[in-house]
């Protein structure tokens, strides 16, 4: 059972990697999902990860006008302006609550896994992973949102955030627009 566990999270995190579809270049365009749409009912829309091509101002533009926290400056080596926006990086910690039977656990899992991709698909969080080891922290996940409280919320709807199983320590975290992990 632990190792279909293992396989699960590889195939979860594998997946996330080959999916994400940031520019990997530093020139004047950049790509950004649009994640904050709805239609009326509130539902989340089918586009929702449909991508438009931004020049770095409108996009700076678009970023603030949604609330995120964002600034920009030159490379002196590519002269290209890079915008960085702030992201929350999620911590995921082993909670309190960890005597669930091994049928509770593993159910437990495939909701945080469902949880997961869903806030990928929605947009809200860029990348997820558990970290290898006996340490206390047991995953990260970066939420690409506007402010804590709304990466705050989202992580706090995790299943094993809920059971107690897990628990959140969130930190503001910077990074460039359009770049990519390698």
């Amino acid at each position: 059972m632990v190792r279909v566990k293992h396989i699960l999270l590889v195939a979860i995190i594998f997946y996330s990697f080959l999916s994400c579809k940031n520019e990997t270049s530093t020139e004047t365009k950049a790509q950004v999902p649009s994640v904050f749409n709805a239609d009326e009912s509130g539902k989340e829309v089918a586009d929702v990860l449909k991508e438009k091509e931004l020049s770095v101002s409108a996009l700076k533009k678009k970023l603030v006008r949604e609330g995120y926290e964002v600034f920009d400056y030159v490379d002196p080596k590519t002269k290209d302006t890079i915008l960085m926006q702030q992201y929350f990086m999620a911590f995921l910690k082993e909670g309190p609550i960890r005597n669930q039977n091994e049928e509770e656990a593993v159910l437990l899992q495939e909701e945080h896994l469902a949880h997961l991709s869903k806030m990928y698909d929605l947009g809200y969080a860029d990348i997820s992973g558990p970290l290898d080891g006996d340490s206390a922290i047991k995953g990260v996940t970066i939420y690409n949102v506007p402010t804590l409280k709304i990466a705050d919320s989202l992580a706090h709807t995790d299943p094993m955030v809920k059971e107690g199983r897990l628990i959140i320590e969130l930190h503001p975290w910077w990074a460039a627009k359009g770049f990519r992990l390698r």
